[in-house]
């Protein structure tokens, strides 16, 4: 009892539950949801959906995850800054005004490289606005949440461009003769880079004091608003690339589509993580997990037939279940209904 207890108090003790209980439903519906076949030298299931189609929301919530950490605020416009990426990329790699073309004007790594630059370039400025001029996280956001899609349309001449070159469409599906997706590599590379960086260097250890205490930490010796602003420019970074998996995935510039909504995924995979969102101390393996159990109910509501367009409504209830279950009031409720049960259970001896 006294384990069981231990293990229920983990901080990813929920986030996992959450997941397993998603995953649980869908094998009470269909035992095949984890069958693994492979099919033109490709990995196919439903488990491989989940991991492929949710790597974005993990790549984006890795970087969301440090922002809400160290600035307690959130940036809304991570899922605006995949498309610019995007968007930058195609018209870099076919020229600008070229709806669709073969090949290419530059090598494929310059443009991609390109995209990941832009996406650190708008984590700068956001970064900027809240470290420098002490502007409000989600106000300073907007801005780039308001404008980075037109800016996308302006690059790619107000259409979508098209890349049928090959190569290209590697990063988003599969590399020749490898039966797994490559965004799951993709998303596996930059969790390892940043939870390296974080590791090795003491950055996880003042981006947790910046949060809990910037005026504190700033008389500490620290660097607040130079932590504050690497954050930001993460994330950004972190946006880049996954706008680079989307617009591979669909080999174009979808300036209206890609990372529509996504950064209220990217949001509530920190919430289902069990971080807090009034920043402090975060855990990066949490967040991952929720962008998962996102990405899960999202695959298990189309595969029991909820239409694209009731499916929000579904999704937004059982994450606002997730997310009660998981906040400290419900906790503190739970703590004191069991103390007063054991207090009745002593008096009833």
């Amino acid at each position: 009892m006294k384990n069981l207890k231990k293990v229920t108090k983990q901080q990813l003790f929920l986030p996992i539950f959450c997941l397993f209980l998603v995953l649980l439903v869908n094998l009470f519906k269909d035992p095949s949801f984890f069958g693994i076949s492979i099919n033109n030298g490709v990995l196919y299931g439903r488990i491989i959906d989940v991991l492929n189609r949710g790597s974005e929301i993990a790549i984006l919530a890795v970087g969301q995850t440090l922002v809400v950490a160290v600035s307690a605020g959130t940036d809304i416009s991570v899922g605006s800054v995949m498309s610019l990426a995007a968007c930058g990329t195609c018209m870099v790699l076919a020229g600008f005004g070229v709806n669709t073309t073969s090949t290419i004007q530059v090598p494929l790594i310059i443009g991609i490289l390109f995209g990941v630059a832009l996406g650190g370039l708008c984590g700068a400025f956001n970064g900027a606005l809240v470290a420098k001029l002490k502007i409000q996280p989600m106000v300073a956001t907007l801005i780039l949440y308001t404008a980075a899609r037109a800016i996308g349309l302006l690059f790619c001449n107000n259409q979508i461009t098209y890349i049928r070159y090959e190569p290209y469409k590697y990063l988003g599906n599969f590399l020749p003769g490898c039966p797994i997706p490559t965004p799951i590599f993709v998303t596996i590379a930059v969790i390892i880079v940043v939870m390296l960086f974080l590791k090795k260097t003491a950055l996880g250890t003042y981006i947790q004091s910046v949060g809990i205490n910037s005026r504190a930490a700033k008389i500490a010796g620290l660097n607040s608003d130079m932590i504050c602003f690497m954050c930001y420019l993460i994330c950004g970074i972190c946006a880049g690339m996954a706008g680079m998996v989307a617009s591979s995935r669909i080999y174009c510039a979808d300036s209206n589509n890609i990372g529509l909504n996504y950064e209220l995924d990217a949001i509530l995979a920190v919430a289902l993580g069990g971080n807090s969102l009034g920043g402090g101390r975060f855990n990066m393996t949490g967040s991952i997990i929720g962008a998962y159990t996102i990405q899960a109910i999202t695959t298990t509501l189309l595969a029991m037939g909820v239409s694209t367009d009731q499916a929000p409504v579904v999704k937004a209830i059982i994450v606002i279940l997730i997310v009660v279950v998981q906040s400290p009031v419900f906790k503190s409720w739970l703590g004191k209904r069991q103390a007063k049960r054991l207090a009745l259970s002593k008096e009833a001896a």
